[in-house]
């Protein structure tokens, strides 16, 4: 495998990250993950967009412009030969870099910037969840952001995990519903599609804003707003989205059956589509 780091594309092995790096030391940077679909990310402008947002929030610097990045996106694509591949994952990580000792910002920042990219399987069928213990903090800064602080996501799956489900349902501070370890969560109620308000527990998804305007223009509404786990109990279907599965229906949570609703595999073709477009446009 070969990565793209601060300008050049080098074999994995022989990449080297500053042992001081604060990416590493202390979780501080960004990052983001898409999808490649035959040699085009598909919504790279939005995935680049929320990175440099990101970067605009937390003061950091992304030193290259975006044509420098898409180029490099696509030789390392070409020189990990994944240019025909019919799915492959592409993940852009910016750190702020190496600095002294401690938590204040380095005075001259020299940030990192990795790309890495693999072929990607196809995405499950279905999937279980199981409530955990960790919240989400909707007064947390980086709980807005894609931040390399993914500490909380892996120990809520590996929760979920113990309890015999193959992802997590994360509740906010409030004890309202949030979102999945890596994925944002949408609520069949009747013919309603339902999702957690953008309140700052979530992370407001790309794929999440892809369906939220698609949605409508094929005959069903959507809504934003807070979702109490009690819902769930009545719930006509639940499905999990991010840039790399897409659109995948749950299965179970807490041992409890969720019924299939019949729109939830109207809305995935639709948005297989919108995919197809996207990749085309790239």
């Amino acid at each position: 495998m070969k990565l793209w780091l601060n300008g050049d594309i080098a074999d994995a092995g022989d990449i080297r990250i500053d042992p001081a790096d604060r990416g590493l030391l202390l979780g501080d940077g960004l990052f983001e993950t898409l999808l490649v679909r035959r040699g085009s990310p598909v919504f790279f402008e939005e995935h680049l967009l929320r990175l440099m947002k990101g970067a605009e929030v937390t003061g950091m610097v992304m030193p290259y412009a975006p044509d420098k990045i898409r180029a490099a996106c696509r030789d390392l694509i070409g020189a990990n030969g994944l240019e025909d591949a019919p799915r492959a994952s592409l993940r852009l990580t910016l750190t702020r870099g190496t600095g002294p000792r401690g938590l204040s910002l380095p005075p001259e920042p020299k940030p990192t910037v990795l790309i890495g990219t693999a072929p990607a399987g196809p995405p499950p069928e279905r999937l279980s969840l199981a409530t955990v213990s960790a919240r989400r903090n909707p007064w947390s800064p980086s709980a807005r952001l894609k931040a390399l602080t993914y500490l909380d996501n892996v120990v809520a799956k590996e929760e979920a995990r113990e309890k015999g489900a193959e992802d997590a349902l994360m509740l906010d501070t409030g004890g309202m519903i949030a979102c999945a370890s890596a994925a944002n969560i949408f609520v069949w109620d009747g013919n309603r599609l339902l999702t957690p308000a953008d309140r700052g527990a979530i992370l407001p998804g790309i794929t999440r804003a892809a369906l939220l305007e698609l949605a409508p223009g094929i005959g069903i509404e959507t809504r934003e707003e807070e979702i109490a786990p009690e819902r769930l109990l009545r719930a006509s279907g639940v499905f999990l989205t991010n840039s790399l599965m897409g659109l995948v229906p749950v299965s179970r949570i807490d041992g409890r059956e969720v019924p299939a609703h019949p729109m939830t595999a109207r809305l995935a073709a639709a948005y297989e589509v919108l995919l197809d477009a996207a990749a085309a446009e790239d």
